[in-house]
């Protein structure tokens, strides 16, 4: 990857519904959100997310964000992965574009990138980049 964008992340909304509880085992839950990227990704994301808790308090989760807005100066939207964790209350994610799906400026947008999110704060976010021929 030859470019990285450096963002901050912050929460607008988190609807999150327990949808599958068994006595002594790790509860499954699923969550919506927005969030509104800041820096250079700016945008709003639709975050869709699958987490289970563990019971030290710990969590996981995988997701998929639709993000509309701009990176590197492109607009268009994309789809970003999420494969992530909720320890002493920071959450933390991996992440990665999803290969094709990139519209209007932002297609053939390739990256992978993380974010740290302390409690109470907005994340930093860091997404290595590129833009491959389509």
């Amino acid at each position: 990857m030859n470019k990285r964008a450096l963002s901050t992340l912050e929460l607008d909304a988190w609807l999150e519904q327990a949808c599958h509880e068994i006595d002594g085992q790790p509860v499954l839950a699923r969550a919506s959100a927005t969030q509104q990227f800041r820096g250079d990704i700016e945008g709003t994301g639709q975050l869709e997310v699958l987490l289970t808790y563990h019971p030290d308090g710990s969590a996981s989760s995988v997701g998929l964000e639709r993000v509309v807005g701009r990176v590197g100066g492109r607009a268009g939207s994309f789809v970003l992965e999420h494969t992530g964790c909720v320890e002493d209350g920071v959450a933390k994610a991996q992440l990665a574009v999803v290969p094709g799906s990139g519209t209007h400026d932002l297609g053939g947008l390739r990256g992978r990138g993380w974010f740290v999110r302390p409690p109470g704060r907005a994340a930093s976010l860091t997404l290595e980049y590129e833009f491959m021929e389509q």
